[in-house]
């Protein structure tokens, strides 16, 4: 079973990229973030011509999930139980469903913005509403994981200048307090191998050549329960889908499981 996760960076403008991909790569269940499109405006049809169901959790602008899937899709919960929500709004960040023998979360955790900004402490409030809410799936016997762009790079290995980012959010003690928090409702980071490099990242900036020049990030995660990091038999960065005009700032990862060992 091969699953998935992708900040696609609105859907709409990645829709050819985002079906040619499904194609080739053979995946069963992808987790999306950043749609920047509605519920409505989803391009559901397109990707059920692909033999895909989809949930969807979107009111466009910025933010925006899904989960796609060709192996079933059922039990499916929009939003965050506990959301704290920014300026009084629940924001569409978070979607689980099961498919198949699997159960996934796709999460787009808030950015932060800047330190002292009030999107920083609703990023750690909003943390604290995840691990909540998957406690008992994690706990479970099920195959279980939670995958998305958290918006943190794990360690400083996982970008590729810590010092570039003094001061700035993704990399504080806070926010790596946050991931080990999370880790600590009985998840582990699932970390693929690049394809290209020493290091996994998954976000390259747009601007200053970052991309040519390999200044990336790892953000893209896939937090997994035991049963899920026992089935693990591949786990990479689909760097190519980076490349090329038209592409995402962020790049695929790809997760092989063995459910049947699970």
């Amino acid at each position: 079973m091969r699953i998935a996760t992708w900040n696609v960076n609105s859907i709409t403008a990645r829709l050819p990229r985002l079906l040619a991909w499904l194609e080739s790569s053979g995946t069963d269940v992808l987790c999306i973030q950043e749609t920047k499109t509605t519920a409505e405006q989803f391009p559901a049809d397109a990707l059920r011509e692909l033999g895909y169901e989809s949930a969807v959790h979107a009111t466009g602008r910025w933010n925006g999930v899904a989960v796609l899937s060709r192996v079933g899709l059922e039990d499916v919960v929009r939003g965050l139980p506990g959301d704290p929500g920014f300026d009084g709004v629940q924001e569409p960040r978070a979607l689980s469903a099961t498919c198949g023998p699997v159960r996934v979360w796709s999460v787009y955790v808030p950015n932060g913005r800047e330190v002292k900004h009030p999107h920083y402490a609703y990023k750690l409030q909003w943390f604290e509403a995840l691990k909540a809410a998957v406690a008992g799936d994690a706990a479970g016997s099920r195959p279980f994981a939670v995958l998305g762009d958290f918006n943190v790079a794990p360690t400083d290995d996982d970008v590729y200048d810590v010092a570039a980012f003094e001061g700035l959010t993704h990399v504080t003690p806070a926010e790596r307090a946050a991931l080990a928090s999370l880790r600590e409702a009985g998840l582990s980071d699932v970390v693929p191998r690049p394809l290209k490099y020493e290091r996994p990242y998954t976000y390259w900036d747009y601007r200053q050549l970052c991309f040519p020049k390999n200044r990336g990030m790892r953000i893209d995660l896939v937090y997994g329960n035991e049963p899920f990091a026992k089935a693990v038999q591949d786990a990479y960065v689909d760097r190519e889908e980076r490349k090329g005009k038209g592409a995402s700032d962020h790049a695929p990862v790809v997760v092989d499981l063995d459910v049947q060992d699970a």
